[in-house]
């Protein structure tokens, strides 16, 4: 069974609380908002013993220690840079810019489409001229 869990808080302190109380053995992977420290490893790996992969954003994996992680990976535990999306949820995705361009070229009108897709006509001048 694969269980992923996402902690997220402003400290370490928070940080391991939440770990605490949302580890069981039942994860498998997790995912931690701020710097895998050995305090924050160890009381992953307390709290999740069947824990595979510890992931962290981008800009902190290169500050993790290369001590911890080699310890890490004899253990069969890998850590990796897990990137989040920031931002809002795009509501359309580039299938639908795809759908709207061919149809563009199999000639019909920008007005034609807003109908048939059910989109915004100034949606669709946003999506075309901003991608």
């Amino acid at each position: 069974m694969f269980m992923r869990v996402e902690i997220k808080a402003r400290n370490n302190e928070e940080l391991l609380k939440k770990i605490d109380a949302l580890l069981n053995d039942e994860t498998t992977e997790v995912y931690v908002n701020l710097r895998p420290t050995k305090e924050i490893i160890v009381r992953i790996l307390e709290n999740a013993p069947n824990v595979k992969v510890i992931g962290c954003p981008p800009s902190l994996y290169p500050k993790v220690s290369k001590k911890v992680i080699s310890a890490l990976k004899q253990l069969g535990v890998e850590v990796v840079p897990i990137s989040h999306s920031r931002g809002r949820p795009r509501k359309y995705d580039g299938n639908v810019v795809r759908q709207i361009r061919q149809r563009l070229k199999s000639g019909k009108s920008l007005k034609e489409i807003s109908k048939e897709l059910n989109i915004p006509l100034r949606t669709l001048y946003y999506m075309l001229n901003g991608k």
